[in-house]
């Protein structure tokens, strides 16, 4: 079975992350395919909108732990970083559907969404500090100028999930529905966006986010970096055990 499955139609790619048996846990080969899909749409004319979605039950439960221990340490070449750089410049407006559980990198690619529909299932989390990492993709810059320092910290340095409820208030998503009518919703609103002109929507979406390319690029770079660092470091490496073994980990002495 594809892990990732792609569907263009009416000037739409819908991009499905299909491992639900793994909760749609993300693996270095799924970036890649997502990478590559997105960077095929915002060459080809034809397409005019991109939508991610998951499944009704979980949306992604972040990278694949077992994946993410046998890779090497992220560099600006790796296929986790590839992503995250194509996601955060794709020119096209950027639709996303979430349901379920979105952990990690399955909240933080939202920052880079231009529109978030979410079912009342919905529940994002950011345990970075909890596995003794640090934010990725921006966040650390995005988020608390999305919910205000504090909101932020919480999310960030707690690692408190939050509710689709709390994402629709700080302006994460647009509109929260049931489960069963996220994804339609989510195509109903990309039709409307490939009925228009695209010349319009690509610059008005470069207008919009112009201001905030340069910063974002710069901090994704500066979290690159010690992310990999930290990543060899004993925190990290008796959190990632901890998880693998289902115990509690010990920081006592990082």
């Amino acid at each position: 079975m594809t892990d990732i499955l792609t569907h263009t139609e009416d000037g739409i790619l819908t991009i499905t992350l299909n491992r639900v048996a793994k909760k749609n846990s993300l693996t270095s080969a799924m970036y890649t395919a997502i990478a590559d899909a997105l960077d095929g749409a915002a060459a080809d004319a034809s397409v005019r909108v991109a939508v991610i979605q998951g499944h009704e039950t979980i949306f992604s439960a972040g990278n694949d732990i077992g994946d993410f221990l046998n890779a090497p340490a992220p560099t600006a070449e790796s296929p986790v970083i590839r992503f995250l750089r194509v996601i955060s410049t794709f020119p096209k407006p950027l639709v996303a559907a979430v349901c379920g559980a979105a952990v990690g990198v399955g909240t933080t690619m939202l920052l880079h969404c231009d529109l978030v529909y979410a079912g009342d299932n919905a529940a994002f989390s950011l345990p970075f500090v909890n596995l003794g990492l640090c934010p990725e993709a921006g966040s650390s810059y995005l988020l608390p100028r999305l919910m205000g320092h504090q909101r932020a910290a919480e999310a960030l340095l707690l690692g408190d999930p939050f509710t689709a409820e709390t994402a629709l208030e700080v302006g994460l998503i647009n509109r929260i529905v049931p489960p069963a009518e996220v994804h339609a919703l989510a195509h109903r609103q990309a039709l409307r966006l490939a009925a228009k002109p695209l010349a319009s929507l690509v610059t008005s979406k470069r207008l919009m986010k112009q201001e905030l390319a340069a910063p974002v690029a710069e901090r994704m770079a500066e979290e690159t970096g010690l992310f990999g660092k930290m990543l060899r470091e004993p925190a990290a490496k008796e959190a990632l055990t901890a998880f693998m073994e289902n115990r509690k980990p010990d920081f006592s002495n990082c």
